[in-house]
């Protein structure tokens, strides 16, 4: 029987928050021609020219805001599911990340040495976008057929409102809905409008359907009323339009028309990382209490409670994969 390893892959994180490191992650994220998609020239133009040149002091002092002693607190989360899930599911799992460390060559290589040859990819991004769940799977396909030919690549479809995963962020937002907060906000990540329009409209690649799909289905299964929450979409890169509203100003204008205690829930990030931590959990938080606001909950992320490890086991057994719809 062919024996089947699961690759569990996110983003990712620089080494360390050190300028150099983050430049380095920086560069290999935004060069990236499904993060900012612009012809060649064009992206180096911007990347090298408009960005590398100020943004990693900028983003390594964000990093050093949230950074453990163990390290970045995605990777290191990630570990730890990675292994709660090789105990649960009884099969190898890596860990990839889609720029920097560990990298999909280095998880690719642990399975060719474990003699698997069939990897199941789970990508830690329950909704499609084309410059996270489609590049990370282009990416695994790309060093796949590259360096390990012999290995058959599944891919599990994008699980934004499976019952599995709305039950664990029900659960884990159980605690903070239980002190009734006036209002619960869920922060999606953004996406350029273009992104949008080149997925098109169809449920398994329109973003803005499966944000909205989520929040649907946990408003049905938590029973908090929809007119004590919201979306907006945060993370905004540049000067594009950007899928609206957006975090920031929605944390704002929720103060100045009389919320006092809000809860915030960020359902595309099942790892607590850089966005959750520090853009929420820190600087949102500063943005809502200066406005008017006297009592600010961030909702953790997914991260490797036994809940969603059990969870992603469940969703994995089923061996959903669907071929991603490229945008080139």
């Amino acid at each position: 029987m062919t024996q089947t390893g699961i690759l569990l892959i996110n983003t990712g994180s620089p080494d360390s928050p050190s300028i150099p490191d983050v430049r380095r992650y920086l560069r290999e994220f935004l060069m990236d021609g499904r993060v900012i998609d612009l012809p060649f020239p064009a992206r180096a133009a911007v990347v090298y020219g408009c960005i590398l040149p100020f943004r990693p002091r900028r983003s390594a002092e964000a990093y050093r805001r949230i950074w453990t002693p163990e390290g970045s607190p995605l990777v290191v989360t990630s570990q730890k599911l990675r292994d709660h899930l090789r105990l649960e599911s009884g099969q190898p799992v890596e860990l990839a990340m889609r720029y920097g460390n560990p990298s999909v060559d280095h998880a690719l290589a642990r399975f060719e040495r474990q003699n698997v040859r069939r990897v199941l990819v789970f990508p830690m991004f329950p909704h499609y976008a084309m410059s996270s769940y489609e590049s990370a799977i282009v990416r695994v396909r790309e060093v796949a057929a590259k360096l390990y030919p012999g290995l058959r690549i599944a891919v599990v479809q994008p699980y934004y409102a499976d019952p599995l995963y709305i039950g664990a962020l029900v659960d884990v937002a159980r605690p903070a809905l239980n002190e009734t907060p006036d209002h619960l906000l869920f922060s999606f990540h953004g996406i350029p409008l273009r992104h949008l329009r080149k997925a098109g409209r169809e449920r398994h690649t329109c973003y803005r359907h499966q944000s909205t799909a989520t929040v649907r289905a946990f408003l049905k299964h938590s029973g908090w009323p929809e007119k004590r929450a919201s979306i907006a979409y945060q993370s905004r890169l540049g000067p594009d339009r950007w899928l609206e509203p957006h975090t920031h100003i929605e944390l704002e204008r929720l103060a100045r028309c009389g919320v006092r205690r809000l809860a915030v829930i960020c359902p595309s990030f099942t790892v607590d990382c850089l966005e959750t931590l520090e853009e929420i959990a820190i600087r949102g938080r500063e943005i809502f209490l200066q406005a008017g606001g006297t009592e600010f909950t961030m909702i953790p992320a997914l991260n490797d409670r036994i809940e969603w490890v059990r969870a992603i086991a469940q969703i994995l057994s089923r061996e959903r994969s669907v071929e991603p719809a490229l945008t080139n």
